[in-house]
């Protein structure tokens, strides 16, 4: 195993090791797509690390900070802006539902359309997402990249002990110079569990675990209106973490291949990391 790596590994048992809902309610997995939305006045700045390597040494990572504002208990907008990227020679993927991995500016709107209790301390909730994104490149792994929409949507079950939320989304690309990037469609399966001795009253600190799925199907790039290859699929599994208390949220986790169909042009992937700390805070 690299260096590389096993620092990160580091990291993320660190962070799951350290010590809800408590103020930080608009939080949920890492990778896969979930339910919660900030509450009215809400807002957070989400400060994300991500790391994908790959076979031949190929790694990427970003820096990205996101900023979202809580319009009303169940709609909510987001931001996000990349800092710091390394390229290498690995398929275009997409590996958090909430934050795009790539070099471009992210709008992204979220409507909690369903909220309802169930039994005692249970609650089913739906969401739905809206987004935009504008790239800071003309051309992407050599096909033109334009700007994309996106849409997606959730829904879940969480209470004191258990979560459970599935969720799919799609980004479709406008053309450039004749090109047009491959349209992405996510499906994603988060299992969450909180030990009872972590189901602790409010404003103590709240740590959670859960198995998160992503699956991904990206069509082929068309380069001056002929199609390129064969597109990729993959399906990526592994543990993530959750810890919340007051205003601070620190998630982390590592994903590994559980399928990959990849095009000549790119290598496989064996690992892909996220580590996200947030910060949640009301203006007056």
């Amino acid at each position: 195993m690299n260096t590389t790596l096993c620092r990160v590994l580091s990291a993320i048992v660190l962070s799951a090791s350290t010590a809800g809902p408590a103020v930080a309610s608009g939080h949920g997995p890492v990778f896969g797509a979930a339910t919660p939305t900030l509450g009215r006045g809400g807002w957070s700045v989400d400060q994300a690390w991500t790391f994908r390597g790959g076979d031949e040494d190929q790694r990427q990572q970003m820096l990205k900070t996101m900023l979202s504002f809580g319009l009303t208990e169940n709609l909510q907008l987001s931001g996000s802006l990349p800092l710091v990227m390394q390229d290498g020679d690995l398929a275009p993927a997409r590996m958090m539902s909430a934050m795009s991995s790539d070099r471009e500016l992210e709008t992204l709107t979220a409507y909690r359309f369903q909220r309802r209790t169930v039994g005692v301390g249970g609650r089913q909730e739906s969401t739905v997402y809206v987004g935009a994104t504008a790239p800071f490149e003309r051309s992407r792994n050599g096909v033109g990249i334009g700007p994309s929409l996106e849409a997606g949507i959730s829904t879940g079950y969480a209470s004191r002990a258990h979560y459970l939320w599935v969720g799919g989304a799609t980004q479709q690309y406008f053309e450039r110079d004749g090109d047009r990037f491959g349209a992405s469609r996510l499906v994603t399966a988060v299992y969450g569990y909180r030990p009872a001795v972590l189901r602790t009253e409010a404003g103590k600190p709240d740590l959670r675990f859960f198995v998160e799925v992503t699956a991904e199907d990206r069509a082929a790039p068309r380069l001056a209106g002929i199609t390129i290859g064969a597109g990729t699929r993959t399906v990526f599994a592994g543990p993530t973490s959750l810890l919340l208390h007051k205003a601070i949220g620190i998630e982390a986790g590592v994903l590994f291949p559980a399928y990959q169909r990849v095009d000549t042009f790119s290598v496989k992937e064996r690992v892909r990391v996220a580590v996200n700390f947030a910060y949640f805070f009301w203006l007056k």
